[in-house]
């Protein structure tokens, strides 16, 4: 996908902010107590994510995505069987090794219930971290494929990489010959693992581009896919640069020569697309308008400008899998893990399912085009169309 806005938050000294979930209106409050555990005290939940970092604007809708999610799963009571649930917010800047020392400080402190992860890098390196220390984690916006099914004690409240390929399916029409455009890092691996596992084989070749991370100057790459003529260029990018990007496909006449489908990023990266925004065909992760449901308006309700946008579900339905988790569970993390295993419930994107077997999040996804200044939807993609194989 392209990449987000440059805003950042202001990092708290030390990293930690403890904060109370509280309250905006909300349904589906859950009707057995938790148990396990002193009844009196709170059940605590760690968040480690990207407050700060190249992925900021991600990992700020994923938390007031989470916020809204927690009030809407508790009624806005913020409380689970009668016990306050009390969130503790790590930053980890999108390095994995602040995030695992974040996870392990939780963990130190008694932590049983983790969530977060905007970075595919930094959910790869806490997953086996949760699984040594028997704790549950709800990765979040990180979309390698890897991550599902890497161990029991790992789920995933938003989609992969596999999820979005499959949603792009439909544009390659009787092409044969694909290329990935992609950043050399587990984000950018995943994306072209998927599409040569979805579209590769029966007569197509995938090829890959690999652009450093780092990378500020996209010229020599774009013109590398100009020349490689291919049907198809299946765009993978996260981050500050999408908009250099984007700037040197359209000005090698990327855009303009061949079928270019990418995903479609945060509402404020929409402009980075410049005028060869209409050009593209997108798959959608989410959009505002792509769903209406009981969840999406309470999340609308919530959210800062009343705008939902592509990472607030994700947060929004690790909350609501982690009030199930403690009600059934308590502070039973194997409790936890066996309610969450098959659980289906209705989310902002629709009806969502944990597949028992791997933990792959079953969901829709959602195809769209830009129209103006809007996105609007082309088709619905339904759960079973974009499942990950088991």
């Amino acid at each position: 996908m392209s990449g987000p806005a440059t805003s950042r938050r202001a990092l708290l000294a030390g990293g930690l902010l403890t904060a109370v979930a509280v309250a905006a209106a909300g349904c589906g409050s859950p009707q057995d107590a938790a148990t396990g555990g002193d009844a009196s005290s709170p059940l605590n939940v760690g968040v480690v994510y990207s407050q700060s970092g190249p992925l900021a604007s991600y990992g700020q809708q994923y938390v007031d995505g989470f916020k809204a999610g927690l009030a809407y799963a508790t009624g806005g009571s913020g409380k689970v069987g009668g016990r306050e649930v009390t969130v503790t917010y790590a930053d980890d800047a999108g390095d994995p090794v602040k995030a695992v020392s974040a996870a392990k400080d939780l963990i130190g402190r008694g932590y049983q219930v983790l969530a977060g992860s905007t970075s595919s890098g930094v959910a790869l390196q806490v997953a086996p971290l949760a699984a040594t220390n028997k704790v549950l984690f709800v990765s979040g916006p990180a979309a390698a494929d890897a991550i599902t099914g890497v161990n029991r004690y790992t789920f995933r409240s938003g989609r992969q990489s596999f999820q979005d390929v499959q949603t792009a399916k439909a544009y390659l029409g009787d092409g044969r010959k694909v290329l990935v455009f992609a950043p050399d890092s587990a984000f950018g691996k995943s994306n072209v693992a998927a599409v040569k596992a979805v579209l590769g084989g029966n007569g197509v070749t995938v090829s890959d581009i690999a652009v450093p991370a780092t990378a500020t100057d996209f010229t020599p790459f774009a013109g590398q896919v100009k020349a490689a003529r291919p049907d198809l260029v299946f765009v993978a990018w996260a981050g500050s640069t999408a908009g250099a990007m984007w700037q040197a496909l359209d000005q090698q006449g990327v855009l303009s020569s061949t079928t270019v489908v990418t995903g479609l990023d945060i509402r404020a990266t929409w402009p980075s697309f410049g005028a060869g925004g209409a050009k593209l065909h997108l798959l959608a992760h989410y959009f505002d308008g792509a769903t209406k449901n009981a969840a999406e308006q309470a999340l609308a309700e919530a959210v800062p400008g009343g705008k939902t946008d592509l990472f607030h579900p994700d947060g929004f339905a690790a909350a609501q899998m982690i009030v199930h988790a403690l009600d059934q569970g308590g502070t039973d993390v194997e409790k936890m893990v066996t309610a969450l295993e098959g659980y289906s419930f209705e989310s902002v994107k629709g009806t969502m399912t944990v597949r028992a077997g791997d933990h792959a999040l079953l969901q829709p996804m959602f195809q769209a085009k830009l129209t103006g200044a809007d996105a609007t939807p082309v088709a619905t993609i339904s759960a079973t169309d974009t499942a990950p194989p088991a």
